[in-house]
């Protein structure tokens, strides 16, 4: 057994032609591996088979976050040179936090002017001259590369914050993805059909394969469905660029779960269903919330709200979740590295090699795992 506190034991080589470039056609149709977290049994399924494998009480938790067009370009003010930015999240002053590039080096106060790489839906933000574009100060360069930002054009409310990024953002997709180009209809796709909450800079990706009529039949079938919030963030996809996992300092990322979620949750409990998480932001946030809620370590579901920098690593005792749905991940990742904790790293490594041997898809627009305590 290799030392699970060092990245390099979370290694392993894909073949390129294996990082899907195009979501399947029908969302519920893609490729569904099921892996016994008890025995490393697996079984290979589509998605639409879902609920062979969920039983009356079980609850599924979704992410009903939305993906906002975080992608920026323009130029500095200063030297007419290219710039590129990535929205993060929104601050409670207004700021925003920013990933931040441009050939030379950025200075704080300089600004720089975003033009909408398309047109956009119309907006009641008449401030905004969409030919002249839109400035941005920088104001504060942070750690990690990010950058404190502010919109020189005054902004009413977060709605407003919203609308302008739809008219002069696009789609944030993956650079393994097209290298990052979006196409028109990546802005439907790498979307939930669920979501509602905008404020992410990437997709829950593991919810992207549920159809609102596999939603439907879920319900049913008597299978709970509670929704919470985590707006995915640089935090859910910085690199380890340190050897040992317990070095490395997750970005954190705000979150919510509310008193109806956590009800169905417990009902689900009660009446001896499994909490089954959608994605590993789901995860996370249920377990955040199972120990901060009373901002101390608890091991009970509550309501809560706020920022989690929660890293899921070898030795975490789980308190919430019994099952988890999940997409194919990047090596050396911490999502990887949530995953082998959860179900065992031997049997996540093997499932990832059979994975590569039965030619599924893997990363944000590639297929999909369900991990579950017997599946039989």
């Amino acid at each position: 057994m290799p030392d699970l506190n060092l990245i390099e034991s979370y290694d392993y080589e894909l073949p390129e032609e294996l990082i899907a470039q195009t979501p399947v056609e029908q969302r519920d149709h893609s490729r569904l591996m099921v892996l016994d977290r008890e025995t490393g049994d697996i079984e290979h399924r589509q998605f639409c088979d879902l609920l062979e494998y969920l039983r009356p009480h079980d609850c599924l938790v979704l992410n009903q976050t939305r993906v906002v067009p975080a992608r920026l370009r323009g130029v500095r003010d200063r030297t007419g040179g290219k710039w590129e930015g990535l929205f993060l999240s929104l601050h409670a002053d207004g700021s925003w936090e920013m990933m931040s590039k441009s050939r030379g080096k950025l200075q704080p106060g300089e600004t720089v002017t975003v033009h909408a790489e398309s047109p956009q839906s119309e907006s009641p933000q008449q401030s905004v001259d969409d030919e002249a574009g839109v400035q941005l100060e920088l104001i504060e360069k942070k750690e990690g590369g990010c950058w404190k930002a502010r919109p020189v054009v005054e902004l009413s409310d977060e709605k407003s914050v919203w609308e302008l990024l739809d008219r002069i953002g696009s789609v944030p997709l993956p650079p393994y993805i097209r290298h990052g180009q979006a196409k028109p209809e990546d802005a439907r796709r790498y979307q939930s059909v669920y979501a509602r909450i905008p404020g992410a800079a990437a997709a829950p990706t593991a919810g992207l394969h549920f159809s609102e009529q596999l939603l439907q039949k879920c319900q049913q079938a008597r299978v709970s469905i509670a929704y919470l919030t985590l707006h995915v963030g640089l935090g859910t996809f910085r690199p380890v660029s340190v050897s040992r996992l317990d070095k490395h300092e997750m970005h954190s990322e705000w979150c919510e779960i509310d008193a109806t979620a956590v009800n169905t949750i417990q009902a689900s409990k009660e009446q001896g269903g499994r909490i089954i998480a959608v994605g590993t932001t789901s995860m996370r946030t249920l377990e955040s919330a199972a120990r901060y809620a009373d901002k101390k370590e608890v091991e009970t579901l509550k309501p809560w709200r706020g920022h989690s920098d929660l890293f899921i690593r070898p030795g975490f005792q789980f308190h919430v979740v019994d099952g988890l749905i999940t997409n194919y991940h990047l090596p050396k990742s911490t999502l990887l590295v949530l995953l082998c904790t959860f179900a065992g790293y031997e049997q996540v490594m093997n499932a990832y090699q059979i994975a590569i041997q039965q030619r599924y898809r893997f990363f944000s627009y590639g297929d999909a795992m369900l991990v579950l305590p017997g599946i039989k």
